[in-house]
């Protein structure tokens, strides 16, 4: 049974545009999260290196707010999803990660997210 994480991390200000752009679309998504990313219709296909490849669907989203991808391979009931948070005061973004991961296996999770965001913010400047 796979149990849910959480993780938030604050961005630098920036536009909310640019942020859902690199979570939202192909071109974005291929700057830091996989090494090609193609798009038909609402499914998404994801390759890292020569041999692995996976296919998520976007069960749902809101533009400029989150979106929410089903991993084919995977049970119903399990998703990623990345949420846009702003905050009006300090005009800062936080990027919210909800995922799925094996009992036990929840930090190894926790750190692929952890070295995928550094590289969002770096390759973004967030």
């Amino acid at each position: 049974m796979k149990r849910k994480i959480h993780i938030e991390y604050p961005l630098n200000p920036s536009s909310g545009t640019i942020i859902w752009n690199a979570i939202s679309t192909p071109a974005g998504l291929e700057r830091w999260f996989a090494d090609k990313v193609t798009k038909n219709d609402r499914k998404f296909t994801f390759q890292w290196g020569k041999t692995e490849t996976r296919e998520a669907e976007v069960i749902n989203y809101r533009t400029e707010y989150f979106i929410r991808f089903h991993w084919l391979d995977e049970e119903n009931k399990t998703y990623f999803e990345l949420k846009i948070q702003y905050n009006e005061l300090t005009t800062d973004h936080v990027l919210e990660v909800t995922d799925f991961a094996e009992s036990g296996e929840e930090e190894d999770a926790r750190d692929l997210w952890n070295s995928q965001v550094d590289t969002l913010k770096r390759v973004f400047g967030l």
